[in-house]
């Protein structure tokens, strides 16, 4: 960010948070600052002061959907003090699997995969990022499991890969259904 721009501000910060629900419902990969402006009852040269470019406003952008993410994985942590990694799974999945959350996820999954397209964009280093993030919490769960077979990469590998399918499909029972039974294979049944 440029030294005449402002690093912290209340316009600033209500503009994030404006920016922030708009992209959540249209998206960022397609960012253009006319509409979200005016979404956002501002202007794009407003916009471009506060950022500084448009890359820094998608910047400032991924970091506002990591900090909802950060809050979800410091509730899973809280909530595997005693060491259950199955359990904070399951936990974790009920947030990923609530319709409420789709737009967070959808913003979350464009930025993960513009990331390893275009990485030395804007959304450099989300992805690995974000997958630091998710293995640390998992991580620190399973070291205090007494099930050393649940493995925190392979517990990430079936919650990816149904909140794929998820946001795919919509079809929440199947994919629940999917991860139940997969969680439950990995702790041998219990």
């Amino acid at each position: 960010m440029s030294a005449s721009v402002p690093a912290t501000s209340p316009r600033r910060q209500e503009l994030l948070e404006l920016s922030y629900q708009y992209v959540l419902e249209h998206g960022v990969s397609d960012l253009s600052l006319r509409p979200l402006a005016a979404a956002v009852n501002s202007s794009p040269r407003v916009l471009l002061f506060l950022f500084g470019s448009k890359a820094e406003l998608v910047q400032a952008l991924l970091a506002r959907a990591r900090e909802d993410e950060l809050e979800l994985l410091h509730g899973a942590r809280a909530a595997g003090d005693g060491g259950d990694l199955v359990a904070v799974a399951l936990e974790l999945w009920g947030w990923l699997a609530a319709p409420e959350h789709r737009g967070l996820l959808t913003l979350w999954l464009e930025g993960y995969a513009r990331s390893l397209i275009d990485p030395d964009g804007p959304w450099a280093g989300f992805a690995s990022d974000t997958l630091a993030d998710w293995l640390d919490v998992l991580g620190g769960v399973a070291s205090a499991s007494d099930a050393a077979d649940a493995d925190p990469t392979l517990v990430l590998a079936v919650l990816r890969g149904a909140l794929l399918d998820l946001l795919a499909t919509g079809d929440v029972d199947r994919t629940t259904d999917a991860v139940n039974r997969q969680l439950a294979l990995m702790t041998g049944g219990r």
